[in-house]
């Protein structure tokens, strides 16, 4: 059974964590955030909003006498794998005050990784407790915050007793591979060759769906509820969405989900963008006996509630979205052709694909990028997923204690000419897109006694840029598009190092926005739309285009081509590790 750890409020004093002190993944490189200018004065003295404001207003709106003092802003809830952040955007897409928490995450066994309901959920209240206080030095309020969004990882499965709101176990983590030896059975099912064309993934161990069937084959309590018809069940954003709104003791409890999140269980059709009864009964569910999340659209002004606690009670949440969509609408992908690279914890690309869904034949996933509601039709993506991205700089520094702090590492990558012949296969939990290898583990290879710690910092950095070059080729494969940009963010992206290596080994411009939080910005935006901050797509197109930096090739491309092949040996030569 897997237990629930007493959570220690205490912790949290002494992380309260303002943007700008080095983090560990998602902060990586981070610059405290600057103080926004006073309000400009009128000729009459009296005070103005800043022009970005104006702009933004909702259209049809005046600003009236009692709203002269007051600017548009836009919370958001940033709910990552290693920590929570709570940011507040202005219309023009700049965070104005933020706050972070790291939080622990759990290996109880080889390949398990879970964390605590609880303390997610604390976390994410302390953040935007202390990004109000924030907010407040500079002469803000609770009211001048419209609304919030809410953007989570993925995959991570919560269960909860649906008359308590008590969760029943920890979560697991979208990157836990102790559902090995089930999706192995699942795959010699005869019908397992059409799930992917309903749902647009992969049998594998990263999906909801199976992570559900461990619980309830090894979870006691989850199997009694499950039995008994009292078994909640959610990815992050339902759970946390569902505790804001007060839980089992609100008047009426909230258990929503957007489509972006819903199409990572495996229990959503992808063209109905509803759970499809086919899929749920592959994986031996029943309806009747499990209180799925309704699905929603990604932006909307009721389904999602108000917060009920905190310096936000009251304040509703219009928004909410995967954290990988999000990052892509924070990017402001609204076009067929666009993609984006998130480095965060892992690697994750989305290219837009358009209105209908891209089935893919070359190892990626097929998922909903965004869908607004509100008439609009939903837009889809092609996904490539990368298990360790950031993780990869974690584990030189927490296993191997290269580093001091993350920040180190592109200096110590930089201090070596090059790789040294070292290639450095991160399948910690397995490789994913577009190889899906859920036997191999990490390997070093071409170790000799030249190898120095610079040879394998820059080894890890390039292991991402790789995978990356691999998802591009494959995404190239099903669109029949080959990708003129790559848009880019997450925390290893502010290593000049990488960003200037991933052009190198791709071949193509790799594109920085100078504002990095893109993932909190999509789901402000998503937040934003549902509530008149902004009316239409049309008006984000000048939201975070001011200092962009563009990354160009500069490697020949005979030694880029090289360097590939040898990565590629060095996968086919991890296979096979986690075989009896």
């Amino acid at each position: 059974m897997v237990h629930i750890r007493e959570i220690n409020p205490a912790r949290f004093e002494d992380s309260l964590i303002a943007v700008g002190p080095m983090l560990n993944l998602d902060g990586l490189f981070m610059k405290p955030l600057p103080t926004p200018p006073p309000e400009p004065l009128l000729p009459d003295g009296s005070v103005n909003l800043h022009p970005h404001h104006e702009d933004h207003l909702p259209r049809g709106i005046l600003e009236t006498a009692a709203e002269k003092e007051h600017n548009w802003f836009i919370g958001s809830i940033d709910q990552g794998t290693t920590s929570s952040r709570f940011l507040i955007f202005n219309g023009e897409g700049d965070p104005v005050a933020s706050h972070q928490i790291e939080f622990e995450n759990l290996y109880p066994k080889s390949g398990w990784h879970e964390q605590d309901p609880y303390e997610l959920l604390n976390s994410v209240e302390k953040c935007i407790e202390g990004a109000m206080d924030r907010f407040a030095e500079q002469g803000y309020s609770k009211v001048d915050v419209r609304a919030i969004g809410i953007t989570t990882q993925r995959e991570t499965t919560v269960v909860w007793d649906s008359t308590t709101g008590e969760p029943l176990c920890n979560a697991i983590v979208w990157p836990d591979t102790r559902t090995t030896a089930i999706v192995r059975e699942l795959k010699a099912r005869d019908s397992a060759d059409t799930l992917q064309e309903l749902c647009g993934l992969p049998l594998s161990t990263y999906p909801s769906s199976v992570k559900l069937m461990w619980l309830l084959q090894n979870v006691d309590p989850v199997k009694q509820a499950y039995d008994e018809g009292r078994l909640a069940f959610g990815t992050v954003d339902s759970w946390l969405i569902y505790k804001l709104n007060g839980g089992a003791q609100a008047e009426k409890p909230i258990h929503v989900t957007d489509s972006t999140n819903a199409s990572r269980t495996m229990f959503m059709n992808l063209r109905t963008l509803q759970y499809d009864d086919k899929l749920l009964g592959f994986f031996g569910l029943d309806r009747s006996k499990i209180q799925l999340p309704k699905i929603v659209p990604s932006s909307d002004p009721e389904c999602f509630g108000k917060l009920t606690r905190g310096p936000l009670a009251g304040v509703p949440i219009g928004g909410c979205l995967g954290d990988q969509s999000s990052a892509l609408v924070g990017q402001c992908g609204f076009s067929p052709g666009q993609a984006k690279n998130t480095y965060g914890t892992g690697g994750f690309i989305l290219y837009n694909v358009g209105t209908e869904p891209v089935i893919s034949k070359h190892g990626l996933l097929a998922t909903v990028a965004y869908d607004f509601g509100g008439g609009r039709k939903p837009a889809y993506a092609l996904e490539g997923s990368i298990a360790v991205a950031g993780a990869g700089v974690t584990f030189l520094k927490n296993n191997f204690g290269f580093l001091e702090e993350s920040s180190e590492i592109n200096a110590l990558a930089a201090s070596v000419p090059d790789n040294g012949g070292v290639f450095f296969v991160t399948a910690f939990s397995g490789l994913f897109a577009p190889y899906w290898i859920d036997d191999a583990k990490g390997t070093l290879f071409g170790i000799t006694q030249h190898t120095t710690k610079g040879h394998i910092a820059r080894a890890t950095l390039e292991a991402t840029c790789y995978q990356t070059r691999a998802i591009l080729e494959a995404m190239e494969k099903d669109s029949g598009h080959k990708l003129e940009s790559l848009a880019v963010d997450g925390g290893l992206s502010n290593s000049d190092l990488c960003m200037q290596t991933q052009a190198d080994i791709s071949g193509i411009p790799v594109d920085r926005p100078r504002m990095r939080e893109t993932t909190a910005l999509g789901a402000a935006i998503a937040a934003g739309l549902a509530t008149g901050v902004w009316r239409e797509l049309e008006d984000l197109e000048q939201v975070n285009k001011n200092g962009r930096k563009v990354f160009q090739p500069q490697m020949g491309r005979p030694e880029a081509e090289k360097m590939f092949r040898k990565w590629e040996q060095a996968v086919e030569m991890s296979k096979g590790w986690t075989k009896d």
